[in-house]
């Protein structure tokens, strides 16, 4: 046991378990709700403006918008060129004026110009989508980060989800004064990890705040360590699962279906497939079920979400979870960066391509970062397909369940009953889920566009304040060292088989190639 993972001994001490309503599940169930009620009741008395409650973290630098100017210049020049050989007057006299403004290095005429030229180009056109492009650049001064009524903004969030954390801490059975004194930090490195994820270099290159929160959490845990007035905040699961029933409302069953059944084939196909190749490949390597079956659902479904839900079902090993989530996070950074860059420079199809992102890459916000690199068709194709695999959280929660109660009761000869069945079962999967049909069918369309963005707000933070808990509870060494290295090689196998086969699905289903090829634009 002392080899298997040498940050047992700093990993924050578990909030004590309750039995039945007031577990960790049952709590994240009830505060994800509670967020989701608040924020409907907002919507409904219009008390606060949701559009207005996320902070901005979007900015760049001066030296960074006049580099990216020399690029910009020969773009413009194609756009005015083309736009002059259709007699497209207005649209070229629009690029003839932006390229002036980046000459000039004026950065309010630059974000003017190319406002201009994005509505005169409009949607879905090269000429659109680059001004679009550079006024986003150019209207992202960092001084709107740090300026007092945007950090007031993070404050007041800040303070709400302390409360709200506080609070699901006395319901679980933990000291709530023990959480919020260590809370700030973890909320200040997640607001940290948002503002370096939100410069432009990294916008760019799809690299999104999970990656910084995790690497703040692991500059803490590999350096200076996780004093002990911290631990306490440090709460991976609490967090998480909070988002992810918040996550449900996002999870919209018709927008699953609109995808038709394309997207949902590839998701089935790629969560069967890889999940058993990734299973057999553990076991091969001498790992133990437990950790393969936490490996395998993490990289065939959606990464940590799915490890999660699947440590729940089979009541797995903790530590053994905080490897797996690690090592998801870290692998996913040269995908991220990677697999835009393989589809531009192999010139494989928008609608391909994202049905080859949505498949692979372990988080939505991955693959809207990664798809929007490429084209909008691509960008909502991979995020489809998304969509479709984490809908399979909850299927494949009740499945694990089955098969773990029923190997357990081999063991022991005895055959499991609906109750233990019951109790195995990852209760915030119901929560996931009853969001989910709750926003998909009972609401108004207006309610539930209407509260979209500040819930996806929400979610965010939850998340990233997970993140930033997984690298806190991390240690380089263990990822190289737990068993030898051999669930890390499994998994990374397993991700290998899962890039390729993804992509010969995607090119099967979405290339025109068994079907026609989708209208997705």
């Amino acid at each position: 046991m002392a080899n298997e993972l040498a940050h047992t001994a700093d990993a924050a001490p578990p909030i004590a378990a309750a039995p039945t309503w007031r577990s960790e599940d049952w709590v994240a169930v009830y505060l994800g709700f509670f967020v989701i009620l608040a924020t409907l009741f907002l919507f409904y008395t219009k008390q606060i403006d949701l559009g207005q409650v996320a902070p901005t973290f979007r900015w760049t630098t001066d030296a960074q918008l006049e580099s990216r100017a020399a690029g910009w210049g020969p773009a413009l020049d194609d756009v005015a060129k083309d736009a002059q050989a259709k007699g497209q007057k207005d649209l070229a006299a629009r690029a003839a004026e932006l390229r002036a403004a980046l000459q000039k290095g004026e950065r309010k005429a630059i974000e003017t110009s190319a406002a201009a030229l994005g509505k005169t180009g409009g949607r879905n056109t090269i000429a659109g989508a680059l001004g679009s492009e550079i006024r986003g650049h150019a209207a992202a001064t960092p001084g709107k980060v740090f300026a007092w009524p945007n950090i007031a903004k993070a404050l007041w969030i800040a303070l709400a989800w302390g409360a709200i954390a506080a609070a699901g801490a006395v319901l679980i059975g933990g000291r709530a004064a023990a959480l919020l004194a260590g809370f700030p930090a973890v909320f200040g490195l997640a607001w940290l990890a948002r503002v370096l994820a939100g410069n432009g270099l990294f916008i760019e290159f799809g690299i999104e705040y999970v990656i910084f929160a995790l690497l703040t959490g692991l500059l803490v845990s590999n350096t200076i360590g996780v004093p002990a007035w911290l631990k306490a905040a440090v709460q991976t699961e609490f967090y998480i699962k909070t988002g992810l029933v918040i996550l449900g409302a996002g999870l919209l069953f018709m927008e699953v279906l609109q995808a038709g059944a394309l997207g949902i084939a590839q998701a089935l196909l790629v969560v069967v497939v890889i999940w058993y190749v990734c299973f057999w490949l553990a076991r091969k390597l001498r790992v133990d079920d437990d950790f393969a079956a936490m490996l395998s659902s993490s990289v065939a479904i959606c990464g940590v979400s799915a490890a999660i839900a699947t440590c729940g079902a089979i009541q797995g090993d903790k530590k053994k979870l905080s490897y797996v989530t690690s090592l998801v996070l870290i692998v996913a950074v040269p995908m991220m960066i990677v697999m835009p860059w393989l589809v531009k420079a192999f010139e494989i199809p928008d609608l391909v391509a994202g049905a080859w992102l949505g498949g692979t890459l372990d988080t939505s916000a991955s693959v809207v970062a990664a798809g929007a690199l490429i084209s909008d068709a691509a960008m909502k194709t991979g995020v489809i397909v998304k969509f479709s695999q984490n809908a399979l959280i909850g299927v494949a929660a009740f499945v694990l369940v089955l098969w773990w109660a029923y190997k357990a009761g081999a063991k022991s000869g005895t055959r499991p009953g609906a109750g233990i069945i019951w109790e195995r079962f990852p209760k915030f999967v119901l929560g996931f889920l009853a969001a989910s049909i709750v926003f998909s069918f009972f609401l108004p369309a207006e309610a539930v566009g209407g509260t979209r963005s500040a819930l996806n707000e929400f979610r965010t933070w939850w998340f990233a304040l997970a993140f930033v808990s997984i690298g806190l509870e991390t240690r380089f060494v263990d990822l190289a060292t737990m068993e030898g290295g051999r669930p890390a090689l499994a998994f990374i196998g397993a991700q290998a088989v899962n890039v390729l086969w993804t992509l010969l699905l995607a090119y099967l289903l979405f290339g025109g190639i068994l079907f026609p090829a989708p209208s997705i634009r």
